[in-house]
């Protein structure tokens, strides 16, 4: 599994050169958003989804979306359906609400499973679905609202992190972005307490070609 981790949506234009050079045989794509379950604004919510959809199709990608809600306590079901994809995208949210989702649906084993495996599979995403690959999700709370709790299954806050990862990804740094001046407050709430921690600005990526 390789990964492509961008600040946000899918990077500047020499970053997505690079997206289009790790895109497998297999182009179905997986688009995951449901970092935004906790949103009441239907139609922001639409046009965001459109927006990150029609970015993936520009690069050659072959998107359907894959809500994670549909495979709450069905974690077999999911590990059956993910095979078919050789793309994975998660875009940006509430990190702790993805955190939530992602347990419930068991999608975080899964995603460590196919990290282990030997198969040609991208993950991609950016903000929250970066985020979520550390060890930790702790300090995010300056950022994302610890009291969303879209999920009723779930009512209990998730700190852990998956752990692909053995560091924690800050976008928005020194951005244009609306969470810039808190993903600054992270970035140095992370040097305080020595939390390892790499700092992206928007446009910026992290490519992993990884040997779990």
């Amino acid at each position: 599994m390789e990964f492509y981790l961008s600040s946000y949506k899918i990077g500047g234009e020499k970053e997505v050169q690079q997206l289009k050079d790790l895109i497998p045989p297999n182009k179905k794509t997986a688009y995951i958003s449901n970092a935004l379950d906790f949103s009441d604004d239907a139609e922001r919510r639409k046009q965001s989804e459109q927006s990150d959809t029609d970015q993936l199709v520009a690069v050659g990608l072959d998107v359907e979306t894959l809500d994670l809600r549909d495979y709450f306590d069905q974690p077999e079901k999911l590990e059956k359906d993910i095979k078919k994809y050789g793309v994975i995208w998660v875009r940006g949210g509430n990190v702790f609400v993805l955190r939530q989702a992602m347990k419930l649906s068991g999608f975080d084993k899964v995603l460590k499973k196919l990290a282990k495996g030997d198969n040609d599979v991208l993950y991609g995403g950016y903000s929250a679905g970066v985020c979520v690959l550390a060890p930790t999700l702790k300090g995010f709370e300056i950022i994302d609202d610890i009291t969303k709790h879209p999920y009723p299954q779930q009512p209990d806050l998730i700190w852990e992190g998956l752990n692909l990862i053995d560091y924690s990804i800050v976008p928005h740094y020194q951005s244009s972005h609306p969470e810039t001046e808190l993903a600054n407050k992270v970035v140095e709430q992370y040097e305080k307490d020595g939390i390892p921690f790499r700092a992206l600005k928007d446009g910026e990526v992290i490519i992993i070609r990884s040997d779990f």
